[in-house]
């Protein structure tokens, strides 16, 4: 049987007052959800241990069944993969992002969800800067850049940006987590405080400014690590070819770790106005000639991070309508079965604009298998379904 993963990334909350007492999840109108809730089985899956941060990297990881003690490396090595950036052993990679601060306050940590064209110009410009053979500058999508760091050490502590927005950013700056650290800590301090001279004094940002836009006006590095040691999804659980699909860096990266192959999909931007269609259609054609898809779709984390309510409800309901829908009557004709599971990676409460550790909704559905009593995909519902509480790889060996 093939297998498909649909994630909304963030797609969990908590109850909201102003959706009157219900979760984004609770409140949207998700029918196909709810149908294949009804016709499969669910649970609650723990995708973050205790000893980890609810990063996104961290619950992917979690849901494909891998060992984080084992594999974890961070978030930048990832979208190193993704644009490849083939690290050497000797070489720190860490996720930078070009972000918004107003009067020493981080506005945002996505520079107002800058176009990747726009920042292309920016990371290209703070390499040819700050650039050097220790130090180089990588462009991603958007607001989601790379620093490598060659010689660095990883035993550094590196806030989220998007975990402190509002929050003034000088309490923030990289800490050495031993002595030996402290040349890498004070490395990526001077580079944040450079970043900021001169990306305030770019034409670009000048530009962005007096069209009422947020302008790209710092770095901000975190999550870093090397080159980690993975086994692909063939050599773990015998899935002989598979693809990913995902508008995010970071997932494309675990997918190419994981030995799947990275289908981009064309107006694909990891937000609300992604292009649903477009990553639905690639998924059903992947499915034609891979045994496992993993399509990935970003705009409720982000809306969540946004505290945007009534964003995220159109979120979760855009999934369910324009992903969901479509993607099972498709499969309704085929003559081989094909498993579907849907989940978030981790929830982004809309009240605290961040990601918590707490356990996620999932449901299996199979062509033909027996089902549990719930009717209703939500995080409170799915208590009552076949699976308490699964962890590590329990959810993909379910489903596989």
């Amino acid at each position: 049987m093939k297998s498909i993963i649909v994630l909304g990334d963030g797609m969990a909350d908590e109850p909201i007052a102003a959706l009157g007492g219900k979760t984004p999840l609770q409140y949207a109108h998700t029918p196909y959800m709810d149908l294949l809730a009804e016709k499969g089985v669910c649970g609650r899956l723990d995708t973050v241990p205790p000893e980890f941060h609810p990063g996104s990297e961290v619950a992917n990881l979690s849901i494909l069944g891998y060992d984080l003690h084992q594999v974890y490396q961070g978030r930048g090595v990832l979208e190193a993969a993704s644009i490849g950036v083939r690290l050497k052993p000797d070489e720190l990679a860490l996720r930078c992002n070009l972000i918004c601060i107003d009067e020493d306050i981080i506005k945002n940590h996505s520079a107002g969800h800058i176009h990747t064209e726009d920042a292309a110009q920016l990371v290209h410009y703070l390499h040819q800067t700050l650039g050097s053979e220790q130090v180089r500058f990588h462009t991603g999508i958007s607001y989601r850049h790379l620093l490598v760091i060659k010689g660095g050490d990883k035993r550094i502590n590196c806030t989220h940006p998007h975990d402190v927005p509002l929050h003034a950013f000088r309490p923030l700056l990289v800490k050495p987590n031993v002595p030996e650290a402290s040349d890498t800590a004070g490395l990526l301090n001077r580079l944040i405080l450079q970043s900021q001279e001169l990306l305030n004094a770019h034409p670009l940002n000048k530009q962005r400014i007096a069209q009422g836009k947020d302008p790209a006006n710092s770095i901000w590095p975190w999550s870093p690590g090397y080159r980690p040691a993975m086994q692909t999804l063939q050599e773990k659980y015998g899935i002989r070819k598979g693809a990913v699909i995902s508008a995010v860096d970071l997932i494309r990266g675990i997918g190419a770790y994981a030995g799947l192959e990275v289908i981009l999909v064309e107006g694909a931007t990891g937000l609300y106005n992604t292009n649903y269609e477009g990553k639905t259609n690639a998924a059903i054609e992947a499915l034609k000639s891979n045994d496992f898809v993993f399509l990935h779709i970003e705009a409720s984390d982000e809306a969540g991070h946004e505290g945007n309510v009534e964003l995220k409800v159109k979120t979760i309901e855009d999934l369910d309508r324009r992903v969901v829908k479509p993607l099972y009557e498709a499969l309704q004709t085929w003559p081989e079965p094909v498993a579907i599971g849907i989940l978030p990676d981790h929830p982004t409460p809309c009240a605290i604009r961040t990601h918590t550790r707490t356990p996620i909704p999932f449901l299996i559905y199979k062509p033909g298998q027996n089902p549990d009593s719930v009717t209703h995909y939500d995080e409170f519902s799915v208590e009552n379904g076949k699976f308490a509480l699964l962890k590590g790889e329990q959810f993909i060996k379910e489903l596989l």
